[in-house]
């Protein structure tokens, strides 16, 4: 665990980004029940938060794909991440959609892209890791070399990892779950016997009632 993973861990608490529920667990849009919600949205309303999550991504594209000459955002929560990491690394933008548009040009990926270009792609949350590597598998059926993503925050499960490793797309997060709950004990979020259950969810999910 290293600083960064920390400190935006503590920070996605403190401004209620993610929410800790066990009593009332939360309905994904998937239908699994969790005892977390996470809404990185929120996070582009703080100032501080916004520009340590923009600084740091951008620091993971120029020190792990400093060959990247386009920033891709995936559509909705990502653009203005990738957006700012784009202006700060002076690159061009692009953004997918997670449907191709329903009228006009039908596109789902938004913005110029030469093909062959280098492309990093910006991701706020990783969950099953879908919708993520959808947005991959557009960007290279429209010409791009996908070097990877780096994503705010990823939930680390088991699954969504060989999902990346079968699609050969690298993942770098900013933080995680494990680190999350671990500052959630640490800054009286939640107590000692929450920690098990919290841990037991990330192991199956899909089955957490």
């Amino acid at each position: 665990m290293n600083l960064t993973e920390k400190i935006i861990a503590r920070e996605l608490l403190q401004i209620n980004a993610v929410k800790l529920n066990m009593e009332k667990p939360f309905v994904w849009a998937s239908g699994w029940r969790s005892p977390i919600y996470c809404d990185n949205r929120i996070t582009l309303s703080y100032p501080n938060v916004r520009k340590r999550i923009y600084e740091s991504l951008t620091d993971i594209v120029q020190e792990k794909f400093n060959t990247a000459n386009v920033i891709a955002g995936v559509a909705t929560g990502a653009i203005a991440h990738g957006v700012l990491v784009a202006e700060a690394l002076e690159k061009p933008f692009v953004y997918v959609r997670p449907t191709p548009k329903t009228h006009g040009l039908g596109n789902i990926v938004e913005g110029h892209l030469p093909a062959g270009s280098k492309v990093i792609v910006i991701e706020d949350l990783i969950s099953t890791g879908g919708s993520s590597l959808a947005a991959v598998d557009a960007l290279r059926k429209a010409g791009a070399d996908v070097l990877g993503m780096a994503a705010v925050f990823s939930y680390g499960f088991d699954f969504s990892r060989r999902r990346f490793e079968k699609s050969d797309c690298i993942l770098y997060t900013l933080t995680n779950y494990i680190t999350l709950i671990e500052e959630a004990l640490a800054c009286g979020y939640i107590a000692t016997q929450d920690m098990e259950t919290l841990k037991q969810w990330r192991e199956h999910p899909d089955e957490w009632k």
